[in-house]
């Protein structure tokens, strides 16, 4: 059996699964707030004990973990995973939770590793070549050229910060113009804010914000706002569509990859109608534009980050199932 740990700025989400990809075990909790990364790999290492304990296995007994985790990543070290608290320097994550839970631990970007999930067992097993566009608090990218992860000298795949304007919005990463100044959650909940506060434009936002209990725009609190007609809400997300069009259509246009696939939170939660309007969006910055990628919703959900950590250690002797296989094999829960 293999841990896999999937740290996003919101949540973080890990798994227990076995040589056919059956996830035995999984627990989600949220990524701290405040702190440093030596409080948010203390959350990590709480949250993979968790989904070992669903397991009915300790964590000792695992064949090795691997972890998604955003950031530049480099020796299992992780630099400047800026999304998260405190996190501008370089930390030794793997190091760390090592020696915390015993097995080995083995770190890769943790967009590239669920665009390799779905190369091997999600939507994107039809394809040779591939890009992986995950919509969250950021805009991570992850590319499959010739059926090989691609990650350059080890910063490849960063699409959020193409530049779609130029002097354009002022991004979370400090430069301007970024398609994550126009995508990101993080982003977008600071525009919706300055608008709310600043401009006095109404939205429902906040108020759903309270009702559930939650401390940020989460995915499900801009589908609901969606979902009430909310026009402030709308207008954003309609931002963010465009945004994502050209930056995505521009890296289309320089690697010709055959399939799309659109995950992450907002990705996910707002799933193929939102899909097919990024697609739409695409069209017109297309080159080729008589033979556009296909473009999916990954299919293998919230968990496809942690699965596709978990297959860093797979990789190294594990058996890996046939890019065939079922994707319910890798969704299916319990024993």
């Amino acid at each position: 059996m293999y841990g896999g740990i999937d740290l996003g700025g919101t949540k973080i989400q890990a798994v227990v699964i076995d040589d056919e990809h059956n996830v035995l075990g999984s627990a989600r909790r949220a990524t701290p707030t405040s702190g440093g990364p030596a409080d948010v790999a203390a959350e990590m290492e709480a949250t993979l004990r968790d989904a070992a304990k669903a397991a009915e296995i300790q964590p000792a007994g695992l064949a090795g973990i691997g972890v998604g985790s955003p950031g530049t990543i480099a020796d299992g070290n992780v630099t400047s995973a800026r999304n998260l608290p405190g996190w501008e320097g370089t930390f030794a994550l793997a190091a760390t939770l090592q020696g915390a839970l015993g097995p080995e631990v083995r770190v890769g970007n943790d967009v590239q590793v669920a665009t390799d999930a779905e190369f091997k067992l999600g939507a994107g097993r039809l394809y040779n070549s591939l890009l992986g566009v995950f919509w969250g608090t950021g805009v991570g990218g992850g590319l499959i050229l010739d059926g090989k992860p691609w990650i350059g000298r080890g910063g490849a795949g960063e699409i959020g910060h193409m530049v779609v304007e130029i002097d354009g919005a002022r991004c979370t990463c400090g430069r301007r113009g970024c398609m994550e100044a126009y995508a990101g959650r993080a982003a977008m909940e600071e525009h919706a804010r300055k608008l709310h506060e600043e401009k006095g434009r109404k939205t429902d936002l906040y108020k759903l914000m309270e009702e559930h209990d939650r401390t940020r725009l989460t995915s499900g609190i801009w589908s609901r706002a969606l979902d009430h007609g909310d026009k402030l809400a709308t207008e954003i997300i309609d931002r963010a569509v465009k945004a994502l069009g050209a930056g995505i259509a521009s890296a289309v246009n320089l690697l010709d990859v055959e399939g799309v696939i659109v995950g992450g939170g907002l990705g996910v939660r707002l799933g193929h109608p939102y899909a097919k309007r990024i697609a739409e969006a695409m069209q017109p910055h297309l080159f080729a534009d008589s033979r556009p990628p296909h473009v999916h919703v990954a299919a293998l959900g919230d968990l496809g980050g942690a699965i596709g950590a978990a297959l860093l250690l797979q990789r190294d002797g594990a058996r890996v199932a046939s890019r065939r296989s079922d994707v319910s094999l890798a969704t299916r829960s319990g024993r």
